[in-house]
């Protein structure tokens, strides 16, 4: 006869229990466990090759900007010396400011766990405050060897700022409104982004033939475009090996282009290291300033990807590969470029190109198309990670995830989001037909998403760094005084472009707040409407039916309590499984949950009931459930689920088996890790082999016997009393997108002939 311990050496962490009262500290082996996701130290040669290879992924559109900034700042030409010497002035010092002290040695110290952007300082907030808006959270969550969090003395400054935030419920909504209108600023980044930075580079085809129309060089950059899309569905794992070297060599080329040009035309451009003259093309620029702030602003497009796009790098690794790479290469074009435009000031509208010199012209060419290519890659896949988050959180109408890699996690492709991004791509360039306009619209989406961390970063300061309040404010200060002069130049340019990216995210705000709202009520109502655990037991072992052989798996939204469905199912049919699972399948704010802590099980009543709970904890930062794995998650559920249950009956005690020593009220339900007689819990005894043996044969039968999936369908309704905003959202919009969007039975690979749709309607 196998023993209860050997059980849990064999599989840790698959065995849970009703009765809280029987779990024993395991410090020695949380420790263990909490030891293995401990940032890894990295050699130095490592280190230089993480860096590398960070270009490639991180760094591509920052590294793109020089190809049309120049043109945005002095659309209408170029009147004097000064103004070109200024403008480059304000270029150096925002690119300090702003990517290199703000992003790199602040804001990505701020990731979580290696992902970056504004879902990420998101789901730092959430482990540390109960601010979100869905309230799933329980303490069993924390126990996981991935979610880290900190502790605050009562009366320190973090603890009052937690209570704030949790005080009210407004708040909450604040923060996730907040959070959305970063998002959604971002994704009309993941629209932009191809548009500009491959019209940008396929105009350099006019440079050598200026009798070329417009349009050809438009249809060129669709062409690409369409190409770019359709090619999705591969990913970049083959291809992605060349990011690097090619990103590499292009800021080599900006670079030795840029020192070139300083020598060759004029060197006293160098004087614009010196901030003063920031101050007196201000002064001098008064009519034309805002447009030329506008164009400035182009010069840091990308560095919010350069946070959202971190990618499990070291934080060590990208600051390097900036401060040794991508900043004095940046540096060198800007500076070579302006000292070109000097001597040729009706060179400005291509002054990328005109300054290449003519022997590397048409290589400088490919390599800047390439370049291009690589920027949008990254911003595509960027805009799809974006949205699996959006998913985890609620936040998003459910769509088709595929993962493109077996290696990689984070390379996936979202099908209905390529195709959309494909259109508005498309119909951007093909519309503005020139980099102004898009330019235009293009800086007001990037200095949004800027403010939002800016604004983000407080709370995390205080709540996650514990950072001296002084210091907090002076970020917020400097930051605020850089990027809030920008954002009113943006702002002035919403009638010459500005307002695409305001379109854009003002749709996808109201589609994720819209699907948030009424998934939060559907949750609620769950929550209001469970069943209690005394009307269960009063239905006694056959629930009031005829148990049939088998298992059934019910899909609940909830972590604890029996749901409201199952009510509604056994008092409409007249017989249920001999086995019934309650399934959650439940999104935590961590980077990954490890395999031995994502499936939890425990007994729902007594023995004889044969009921169970299934929690499956999934990462919210990382990956999912997908429809590219090797066999469906429905199957893997079936399988991990019955083991489990397995080990749950032979783990089971005789005061759990009769009853007598617990009370089944819902307070008791909760989900608490069962311990091994050896850890010193004298109140478990073992089963006899023969007890076990039958157990074994009961689960094993009922699995042969067959699986059915209960799902339910519940559809939101507005009240009949509600007013006519509130119908049209939920009875129209809410409505439209559950018709469009996939069913849980399809993200969850639920074989037809096994699934069972139970509904109800639910008035808000």
């Amino acid at each position: 006869m196998a023993s209860t311990s050997d059980i849990e050496t064999t599989n840790p962490g698959s065995m849970w229990e009703l009765d809280q009262d029987l779990d024993v500290p395991m410090d020695e082996e949380a420790s263990r466990l909490k030891n293995m996701y401990i940032e890894k130290k990295f050699s130095s040669v490592l280190l230089l090759r993480l860096a590398f290879q960070s270009l490639g992924v991180v760094f591509g559109d920052l590294g793109t900007s020089p190809l049309y900034v120049f043109y945005n700042i002095f659309p209408h030409g170029v009147d004097n010396d000064e103004d070109v010497i200024g403008a480059l002035s304000l270029i150096i010092y925002t690119l300090t400011l702003i990517p290199l002290m703000k992003y790199v040695f602040v804001v990505l110290r701020a990731n979580d766990n290696g992902q970056g952007g504004t879902f990420a300082l998101y789901s730092l907030l959430c482990r540390h405050a109960k601010v979100s808006t869905i309230p799933n959270q329980h303490k069993t969550d924390e126990e996981l060897t991935t979610y880290s969090r900190q502790t605050y003395e009562e009366n320190s400054l973090a603890a009052k700022v937690k209570r704030w935030l949790e005080g009210h419920a407004y708040k909450k909504n604040c923060l996730l409104i907040l959070v959305l209108i970063g998002t959604c600023t971002a994704i009309g980044d993941g629209i932009l982004t191809p548009a500009i930075s491959v019209l940008s580079a396929t105009g350099g085809i006019r440079v050598q033939n200026p009798k070329m129309s417009t349009d050809v060089v438009v249809i060129v950059a669709v062409t690409i475009l369409i190409g770019l899309f359709s090619m999705q569905h591969y990913g970049t794992d083959k291809v992605g090996w060349l990011f690097a070297p090619l990103v590499f060599l292009w800021f080599i080329l900006i670079g030795s282009v840029g020192a070139f040009n300083i020598h060759k035309y004029n060197s006293s451009v160098l004087k614009a290291y010196n901030p003063v003259y920031i101050y007196r093309f201000l002064r001098r620029a008064k009519s034309e300033i805002w447009t030329s702030l506008g164009g400035v602003m182009l010069s840091i497009t990308g560095t919010e990807a350069l946070f959202a796009d971190l990618c499990h790098f070291p934080v060590l690794a990208i600051q390097i590969a900036f401060t040794l790479v991508v900043f004095p290469c940046l540096l060198l074009a800007y500076t070579g470029q302006a000292a070109y435009i000097i001597v040729h000031k009706d060179h400005v509208v291509d002054a990328f190109y005109r300054s290449i010199p003519d022997t590397i012209y048409w290589p400088a060419f490919i390599i800047a198309t390439l370049a291009a290519i690589v920027a949008s890659q990254a911003t595509i896949s960027a805009t799809y990670s974006i949205i699996k988050q959006a998913l985890a959180l609620g936040c998003f109408p459910r769509v088709s995830v595929v993962h493109t890699s077996k290696k990689f996690l984070g390379q996936i492709y979202i099908p209905d989001i390529n195709w959309v991004l494909m259109i508005l791509c498309i119909a951007v360039t093909a519309g503005f037909k020139n980099q102004i306009q898009i330019g235009n619209a293009y800086g007001t989406a990037v200095v949004i998403v800027m403010l939002v961390t800016t604004f983000l970063m407080v709370p995390i300061m205080l709540l996650v760094w514990k950072s001296h309040w002084i210091l907090v404010v002076t970020f917020l200060v400097l930051s605020l005084m850089v990027e809030f002069p920008y954002f009113i130049a943006c702002i002035n340019k919403v009638d010459e472009g500005g307002w695409v990216p305001l379109a854009v995210a003002i749709t996808f705000f109201i589609i994720m707040y819209v699907w948030h709202f009424c998934t939060v009520k559907q949750y609620e109502f769950e929550m209001h409407s469970k069943v209690s655990m005394a009307w269960i037991l009063g239905l006694g072992p056959s629930l009031g039916l005829v148990r049939v052989p088998g298992i059934g798996f019910v899909y609940t939204e909830l972590a604890s309590g029996v749901p409201h469905i199952f009510s509604h199912f056994i008092t409409n049919l007249p017989a249920i499984h001999s086995v019934v699972v309650f399934v959650c399948v439940k999104y935590l704010p961590v980077y990954t949950v490890p395999v031995e802590e994502r499936f939890v099980m425990k007994r729902i009543g007594p023995k004889n009931f044969h009921m169970f709970r299934c929690v499956t904890r999934l990462e919210s930062m990382m990956d999912g459930y997908s429809d590219s794995e090797d066999f469906t998650v429905s199957e893997q559920k079936v399988e991990r689920s019955t083991n489990a249950l397995l080990m749950s009956e032979k783990a089971g005690s005789n005061t759990l088996c009769s009853g007598s020593d617990l009370s089944y009220s819902s307070s008791h339900d909760s989900i608490v890790l069962a311990k091994s007689p050896l850890t010193g819990n004298n109140s478990l005894t073992r089963y006899s082999s023969q007890t076990y043996r039958d157990e074994l044969e009961f689960l094993n039968s009922c699995k042969d016997a067959g699986v059915v999936h209960i799902l339910g369908n519940t559809i939101v309704r507005a009240r009949r009393d509600s007013g006519i905003i509130k119908r049209i959202v939920v009875d129209h919009l809410y409505a439209f997108l559950r018709k469009v969007c996939r069913e849980h039975s399809v993200i969850f690979n639920v074989p037809h002939e096994s699934l069972l749709n139970v509904g109800q309607i639910y008035y808000i």
